[in-house]
């Protein structure tokens, strides 16, 4: 007989935040609704945030600890097997791209739709970019350029991002990543 460990009524209003703001949107997304499937009273959740603009700022936390520990061990694995991130990186991104989950990135979606009206977001924004470019370096020879091309892989990534949201061929966008990546990270 297993344990089972009882989530706080805190960590379920995150969880539940994280799936609904990844997948309908921030704005899209009310506080009602979250409480609702939460499984928590309003006091209880305004008790913990606030305002909304809190739950945000904890929702871009969570997801860039979860999204940046799977981003990391994965291109780590992929790397081992392959030695190249020309292959790797694509690799992950594919796997990501073709989850039913996948709903772009969560930092980008941020971006264009609350920065405006919580500018508090923007350096949680900056740091899960920088983060995400930091992992890909780590991949790369150490160089002068090392800092430079994992920048440029940065934005590869994040532009395969938005294309693969937008279109139906996702394989075909990581095939021209693939391509892309092949130019500079020999």
């Amino acid at each position: 007989m297993t344990a089972t460990k009882e989530v706080s009524a805190k960590e379920r209003i995150i969880r539940t935040a994280h799936e609904l703001f990844y997948k309908d949107g921030i704005r899209a997304t009310g506080v009602d609704r979250i409480i609702k499937e939460a499984g928590v009273t309003k006091v209880t959740f305004y008790r913990h945030f606030p305002a909304k603009n809190d739950l945000i700022l904890a929702f871009l936390h969570y997801r860039h600890g979860l999204w940046i520990t799977w981003f990391a061990t994965a291109l780590k694995k992929e790397m081992a097997q392959s030695g190249k991130l020309c292959l790797a990186l694509p690799q992950v991104l594919s796997r990501w791209f073709l989850s039913p989950e996948f709903h772009g990135c969560a930092f980008i979606n941020a971006t264009s739709e609350i920065t405006g009206v919580l500018p508090e977001a923007l350096p949680v924004i900056r740091e899960h970019k920088q983060d995400m470019a930091d992992t890909i370096a780590q991949c790369l020879p150490d160089t002068p350029q090392r800092i430079q091309t994992a920048q440029k892989c940065a934005l590869l990534v994040d532009g395969a991002i938005v294309q693969a949201q937008r279109e139906e061929d996702r394989e075909a966008t990581v095939a021209l990543l693939q391509a892309c990546l092949a130019d500079f990270t020999q």
